[in-house]
């Protein structure tokens, strides 16, 4: 059996000690070295696609990878593609290291400087439990839909400033997925002010919150602090107290994520209009990331600015964004190509209309589910829904008639460490 090896080392001095090891393995196929966890998570993402088959068995993570600390990227690798077996390679190899290697969910600990002994028992051990677990899962259970491995896809929406519609946007697009079929789950990322429990009429006592100090987020765990909707929606909502969305950091984010991820095809977050560690996680972490703007010149600005500082932080880069350009009409001086050029993203094809009138009643009335199928607005966002490859049959919805074209498979770029050292404006 041969053994496909993607070695993960920042340093070219160590890539090239790897590499010349790696190639003395027997029966092992090293990839060249990719650079940071970016370029790795990407990789991974690209391989998945096609097939299952199609990953490599083993991923070796050097301590010192970047931008995403080894840990956290383990535990990322483990969650997104957890039929590849991820081996750590530290200076460090004493107990507590292994333990939290292992907790992370990595099989393996392979001490530097390298061994050819210890690193070919390890690869091997890694390489073995990795056909196991696809033989368990099968050929067949990779998802073409899901570019990140077996688990769902994960869609963001966040405003270039608050009142360009994005909790509406975020809601619609959910209710348009889970009309189509797909098991949806909503969550409210707005952790100070969310407002979709208003929007659908719903009021729970668990929160996003509740999960945030948990390690091990289990289905029963994870089902307590969900609220099954009756329009389909598995709800997820924020926090009443609006101080106990500190509670929620990127850590917690990405582990309550990647538990929605691993349960629902499809998890729509509202990340609202403020960047928080919390937030910026579910961005990175997204296959697609949405960012609504109206087309004026105060919200274009914003849109620009939450574009540039995404790429600061390196969450994610401006073409990998989907722009949504909301209450769009046809004598508006500002255009979707426009606001393309300026904010460098890629536009939907589809803007939004606006028709205000037709949502003051079910807004006013916090029941948004009732939108009338004629609404213009309402047909504009299912036709993106189906744009966005977020249907699971995209000409299924009767207020999506139009084809919505190829899904924008987007990817996560980088690390949003930079946040714990304090806010961007």
């Amino acid at each position: 059996m041969t053994t496909r090896i993607l070695p993960a080392v920042g340093d070219p001095d160590a890539a090239r000690i790897f590499s010349t090891l790696l190639s003395q393995l027997p029966s092992a196929e090293p990839s060249p070295s990719v650079p940071d966890s970016t370029t790795l998570l990407d990789t991974l993402a690209r391989l998945a696609v096609d097939s299952l088959d199609e990953l490599p068995e083993v991923v070796l993570v050097h301590e010192r990878i970047g931008p995403v600390p080894a840990l956290e990227l383990i535990r990322e690798v483990a969650l997104r593609f957890p039929a590849v077996g991820v081996v750590l390679v530290s200076s460090d190899a004493g107990p507590a290291l292994f333990s939290a290697a292992m907790d992370s969910g990595a099989r393996g600990l392979v001490g530097l400087p390298l061994s050819y002994d210890e690193l070919a028992a390890r690869v091997q051990a890694a390489a073995q439990w990795s056909v196991g677990v696809r033989r368990h899962l099968g050929r067949g259970a990779a998802d073409a839909d899901a570019p990140t491995g077996p688990g769902g896809r994960v869609v963001t929406v966040t405003g270039a400033k608050g009142g360009v519609g994005t909790t509406f946007t975020a809601v619609q697009f959910a209710l348009a997925a889970a009309a189509s079929g797909r098991r949806t789950a909503l969550v409210d990322m707005d952790l100070q002010a969310g407002d979709v429990g208003s929007y659908l009429d719903v009021q729970f006592r668990r929160s996003i919150a509740d999960l945030a100090g948990i390690q091990d987020i289990s289905p029963r765990v994870l089902q307590d602090a969900v609220y099954e909707d009756r329009t389909g929606l598995a709800l997820l909502l924020a926090p009443a107290d609006g101080e106990r969305g500190e509670e929620v950091d990127d850590r917690a984010a990405r582990h309550i994520v990647g538990a929605l991820r691993g349960r629902y095809e499809l998890v729509v977050v509202d990340c609202g209009t403020q960047v928080t560690g919390a937030n910026a996680a579910a961005v990175e972490m997204a296959d697609v990331a949405v960012l609504v703007t109206t087309p004026d010149v105060i919200a274009v600005r914003a849109a620009k600015r939450m574009v540039r500082l995404w790429e600061r932080l390196q969450v994610r880069k401006a073409e990998d964004t989907a722009m949504v350009v909301n209450r769009w009409s046809k004598h508006t001086e500002i255009q979707p190509a426009l606001i393309e050029k300026i904010t460098k993203t890629r536009a939907t094809r589809t803007p939004v209309p606006a028709a205000f009138k037709e949502l003051q009643a079910v807004v006013d009335a916090g029941r948004v589910q009732d939108l009338d199928n004629r609404s213009t607005v309402k047909q504009a966002l299912w036709t993106l829904a189906g744009e966005l490859g977020l249907l699971a049959a995209p000409d299924t919805p009767a207020a999506a008639p139009a084809p919505p074209g190829g899904a924008l498979t987007l990817r996560a770029a980088g690390t949003v460490s930079r946040l714990r050292r304090g806010r961007e404006g």
